[in-house]
């Protein structure tokens, strides 16, 4: 590329270069999927298994391309590195996958072999050598058919009894680090905001400054609670994922339940805005309802219970002291 004069182009490569790029890059593989692997051992020792299992193919992949280059050009190979080449498909750090969820991992094994097959089959139409053109067609024929290689480690390695244990274990982990933390933002956001907010409407009937003091509550009820989450657990222990992760779930959850009956006040009319405010409200009520049905398993008739009744009692204190 003209910008780029140290990055070469994939047309431009020689055999020989096209060889180095295609070894250096099925170490990488080998590499990431042994990351996967470790990474999951612990949680999920079935998935990790196909994963030590795909890595070890890789490495069947290198050494096949090992032997061409030596056959036609020696025991010295080039350096040549994916970062090398202009446009070539790059891969992410297995740190930057921790705490990612078992079917994003998959999801990006995935991508990975699909990369690799659109390489493989780019490469072999700009060699002329024969044997090299076959070689770098079949691995591109390989990296295709794994995904049924795959499906066949699964079938070795994930009987229906292992399988749904391991998709329990990457749920109950979704939950932990996502929904727990977003519901008690939400739960937080929607309920406590309700005083503040509606204490101001009734006692101003001002529709801008009530919204200010809803924008005001929910944003800064928003970073409280995000920092306090992210700062109470760092998710070693206790298995609940990155705080990070957990913080940002809550804290913008929080601001969205806040500022989900704040924002009905950017209407001038007064009785207009409260009316949108409080139906607002009841839609967020139920939607903390029926996630904690589907999502925490909490009987329907308790959550309503104590989400509806919680949420009036302090809608009615917030009204009460608005009037006085």
């Amino acid at each position: 590329m003209r910008f780029l004069p140290h990055h070469k182009r994939l047309r431009d490569l020689s055999e020989q270069e096209v060889l180095a790029l295609a070894i250096s890059s099925e170490e990488d593989d080998a590499r990431i999927y042994r990351g996967f692997s470790q990474q999951l051992r612990e949680t999920y020792p079935a998935t990790a298994q196909i994963f030590e299992d795909m890595a070890k193919e890789e490495d069947t992949h290198r050494q096949s391309l090992i032997s061409r280059h030596q056959a036609r050009f020696g025991e010295t190979i080039p350096l040549l590195r994916r970062e090398h080449v202009a446009g070539f498909h790059t891969r992410r750090p297995v740190w930057l996958a921790t705490n990612q969820s078992l079917d994003t991992i998959r999801g990006l094994a995935a991508q990975m072999e699909r990369d690799a097959e659109n390489f493989y089959l780019k490469a072999a139409k700009q060699v002329s050598d024969l044997q090299t053109r076959k070689l770098l067609g079949d691995l591109a024929a390989a990296e295709a058919g794994h995904k049924q290689s795959a499906e066949q480690l699964e079938d070795a390695h994930l009987d229906p009894s292992v399988r749904e244990t391991e998709d329990e274990k990457a749920n109950r982990q979704f939950i932990l680090t996502w929904v727990q933390p977003g519901l008690a933002g939400l739960m937080d956001g929607s309920v406590s905001t309700l005083a503040p907010i509606f204490a101001t409407a009734f006692a101003t009937q001002d529709t801008h400054t009530t919204f200010l003091v809803g924008l005001a509550a929910s944003v800064g009820a928003g970073i409280s609670m995000g920092f306090t989450e992210a700062a109470s657990d760092d998710g070693e222990l206790s298995g609940r994922g990155s705080p990070i992760k957990r913080g940002v779930a809550s804290g913008v959850m929080t601001t969205v339940g806040g500022l989900g009956h704040a924002m009905p006040y950017l209407i001038p009319d007064f009785w207009t805005a409260t009316i949108l405010a409080l139906i607002v409200v009841f839609v967020e009520l139920w939607a903390i309802v029926w996630i904690q049905n589907r999502f925490m398993k909490t009987p329907f008739g308790r959550a309503t219970f104590q989400v509806v009744l919680g949420g009036a009692l302090v809608f009615a204190a917030g009204a009460l002291i608005g009037n006085g």
